[in-house]
């Protein structure tokens, strides 16, 4: 019986964090969720997630910063960070990327269905690139 993956869920709106939580669970994930980037930073170094799923618009710390510090921790350096957020403009992506996140997905543009694909691609549980 191999491990499940801990993902860890960063999304300040509720609603829609139960909605991924109770899809990434039913596709056999151990998943965490918590709605701001404080939390975020304690749960990623406590949880040691195999992935994070982060949103970008969050009271307090951004999305952007909460990527930034991941990225510069040596802790939580390697951990595959997907941003899932609003921002579509292509400058957020460009500063995304600088920042180091692994995968940007903009809500409007995805079904759940994606993210779930993107999700195991990056954990290496897809045999072939979408």
């Amino acid at each position: 019986m191999e491990t499940k993956k801990k993902i860890l869920l960063v999304e300040d709106d509720t609603a829609l964090s139960n909605v991924y939580k109770s899809r990434l669970d039913m596709e056999g994930f151990e998943t965490h969720a918590v709605s701001n980037g404080e939390d975020a930073l304690s749960a990623a170094v406590q949880l040691k997630p195999d992935l994070i799923l982060l949103d970008a618009m969050m009271p307090k710390i951004s999305g952007f910063d909460v990527l930034d510090i991941l990225r510069n921790t040596p802790e939580t350096k390697d951990i595959r960070i997907i941003m899932l957020t609003a921002l579509s403009q292509p400058k957020d992506k460009e500063r995304a990327e600088s920042l180091g996140v692994d995968d940007y997905l903009v809500k409007s543009q995805v079904v759940i269905g994606d993210v779930v694909e993107r999700v195991k691609f990056h954990l290496g549980l897809l045999k072939h690139e979408q």
